[in-house]
């Protein structure tokens, strides 16, 4: 069978005081990557709110998971001002690696 889209997941640990620490015990990010592009169709994590999810998925989606991680990064940093945007970045970049490990 000829796959078109794989299923990634990335984890990382957020502060002891963030409420996504206090539910889940650690900071998860899924993404479904076309194989062949290697753009990001759809992302989701375990963000604690709707609002959240929502704007992390607006971040990722349609970028180009291991051509785009400067622009990805630096989204990041000049939107996002919560307690776990570090745990975002090693979230995606833990996926990343995975995503490297699939291509070779």
């Amino acid at each position: 069978m000829d796959y078109k889209t794989v299923y990634i997941t990335g984890e990382a640990r957020t502060n002891l005081d963030n409420a996504i620490t206090k539910i889940y015990g650690t900071f998860y990010m899924a993404f479904e990557i076309d194989l062949k592009t290697g753009e990001i169709l759809k992302t989701d994590c375990n963000a604690t709110m709707k609002l959240t999810r929502e704007f992390i998925k607006n971040i990722f989606n349609g970028k180009i998971l291991d051509k785009d991680e400067k622009i990805i990064t630096e989204e990041i940093s000049n939107r996002y001002f919560a307690s776990s945007d570090r745990a975002i970045v090693v979230a995606y970049r833990d996926a990343l690696q995975k995503y490297k490990k699939i291509k070779k």
